[in-house]
């Protein structure tokens, strides 16, 4: 028995060693996951905001096409209003030239000046 001493004199620190070393290890290993962790849950929220940011922007350049289509919409419709009503002054003024209508304003006026004279 007296072998037995040296031995475990001799195995303990390594013994010792180990279990501490397992120990810290595992903490250290823990410390490692807790920051993964974190990290992770980091990223999460940047890509969550990134994704929200991302749904505002084509939002709103949806809300810009859309406006823009409108707006167009209207000029189209004033440039027809527009056309119309240029079509109608020359079809007044083309009646107004005509000698269909000239001559009872001249008949009128004449007569007015018959019996004003």
């Amino acid at each position: 028995m007296a072998f037995l001493a040296p031995l475990v004199g001799a195995v303990a620190p390594g013994l010792i060693g180990g279990a501490l070393g397992g120990l810290f290890g595992g903490v250290q290993n823990g410390a490692m996951a807790g920051l993964e962790a974190q990290d992770e849950a980091f990223q999460f929220g940047l890509y969550s905001q990134e994704m929200q940011f991302q749904n505002q922007l084509t939002a709103q350049s949806t809300a810009f096409d859309e406006m823009m289509d409108q707006r167009s919409e209207n000029m189209r419709e004033v440039n027809q209003l527009r056309d119309v009503e240029m079509a109608q002054r020359k079809a007044d003024a083309s009646r107004m030239n005509s000698p269909s209508i000239l001559a009872p304003i001249e008949r009128i006026q004449s007569a007015l000046q018959g019996l004003l004279a």
